[in-house]
């Protein structure tokens, strides 16, 4: 199931190909593709990769997010497809789960955790912890 959402969004879940994607930079299509796959506002998603109002016009008008941007994208998606995992494929479990305070994490929000590699790894050493039973 989490590799249909990297079909969907006609995007490898690895390798080289995505590498030079994401230092293309992603088109700005993929915002709505990647909220409507994985059930979650717009506006949600841009705050969670740190784009402002003003920046998400820029990036609409070009047409392209920028290197940073593409990279938070192609980090939410894949922790979406752990945490979907995690939830039995069940979707509505899965964006409860990142958009709600998690004890692991200091009380953040999943999806608040894409700003640096730190944090996003962080999300996934909890998806792996709660796989193996362990109460985080």
């Amino acid at each position: 199931m989490s590799d249909c959402i990297w079909s969907a969004l006609g995007l490898p879940s690895r390798g080289t190909r995505l590498h030079e994607l994401i230092h293309q930079g992603l088109p700005f299509e993929h915002l709505d593709q990647i909220a409507t796959l994985i059930q979650m506002q717009r506006g949600v998603i841009s705050r969670a990769i740190g784009l402002s109002p003003t920046t998400l016009a820029r990036r609409a008008k070009a047409g392209r997010f920028n290197t940073v941007e593409s990279d938070c994208l192609v980090a939410l998606v894949a922790l979406f497809g752990e945490a979907l995992a995690l939830f039995d494929y069940d979707k509505a479990g899965a964006v409860e789960w990142m958009t709600s305070p998690v004890r692991g994490l200091g009380s953040k929000r999943p999806i608040d955790m894409l700003g640096t590699r730190v944090e996003t790894k962080a999300v996934f050493d909890v998806i792996g912890q709660l796989e193996l039973g362990i109460l985080v």
